[in-house]
């Protein structure tokens, strides 16, 4: 008996988004002649002014891949943040916010996913109050922009990064790992986020819904990481966390290109591998 060909329709495709398909003029890396750079379109305004981009051909690229698989957009926004961004192609059925406390179907949080996720960070890691309050406590005034709290599961510093003390990353990690949460240092923001809250766990779920029989991924941040080890393949850009600490792993091919460049390339390597 022959074994079933997976099929493009069977395939998730769960991408990270910041970093990974979309970029601010500030993350763009464009090194070329100014002359020869590839046309941009904005995909997210922010206080009336254009935030986040993607090339021309990216946006094209997009489209035929949400068409062709089960795209799901896979953010460590929250949902606001998510709903700012608008994406070429047809609105995906499916997206995951909160690095995974918050699965959208059709833009709405399922309630029995966030009491499932409400659930496992309460028996499994230390409490946000208790993480929050080491954070505001550790963190100086000198370099300290701004503390927030994201949908009330995970807390965020931004930080004026050429002042932030070497080292104290690493210790702040070392702190949480103790207590069952994750840090992760993306641009100028510094992420504490629990353990069990991932975006893997979520994907999964997905998977289970729509009955995809395989997971391709892509991300750049460590908290992606968990993600492209639960993919049957899964890329990564020459840019990021991932690419400043040599992360590497059997299924995640690491791409050369940086940037928006980046972005472009890993919707050609997803579509390549639906063909």
């Amino acid at each position: 008996m022959s074994t079933p060909q997976t099929t493009a329709a069977s395939t998730l495709v769960a991408s990270d988004l910041d970093r990974t398909l979309i970029y601010s003029a500030a993350a763009l890396q464009l090194p070329m002649p100014d002359a020869d750079a590839p046309r941009l379109l904005c995909v997210e305004v922010y206080e009336s002014k254009p935030l986040s981009y993607l090339t021309e051909t990216a946006a094209g690229l997009l489209t035929q891949l949400a068409a062709d698989s089960v795209f799901v957009p896979t953010t460590t926004r929250t949902r606001e943040q998510y709903h700012r961004i608008h994406l070429p192609g047809p609105a995906p059925e499916f997206a995951i916010c909160a690095n995974g406390g918050h699965l959208l179907v059709d833009g709405v949080s399922d309630r029995d996913w966030q009491r499932q996720v409400a659930a496992t960070l309460a028996d499994e890691c230390a409490s946000l109050a208790e993480v929050r309050a080491h954070l505001i406590a550790a963190a100086d005034p000198a370099w300290l922009l701004k503390e927030r709290i994201a949908e009330d599961l995970f807390a965020y510093l931004v930080v004026e990064r050429t002042l932030l003390p070497e080292g104290w990353v690493k210790e702040l990690a070392e702190w949480a790992e103790g207590r069952g949460w994750t840090v992760s240092l993306q641009g100028r923001k510094i992420y504490a986020v629990p353990q069990p809250l991932s975006k893997s766990a979520a994907v999964r779920e997905v998977a289970r819904r729509t009955g995809s029989e395989r997971i391709l991924a892509a991300g750049d941040s460590l908290l992606d990481a968990d993600l492209l080890l639960a993919a049957d393949h899964a890329w990564r850009p020459g840019h990021g966390e991932l690419a400043d600490s040599g992360w590497t792993a059997p299924n995640t091919d690491v791409l050369a290109e940086k940037g928006v460049a980046a972005g472009e390339e890993i919707l050609r390597r997803f579509l390549r591998r639906l063909g």
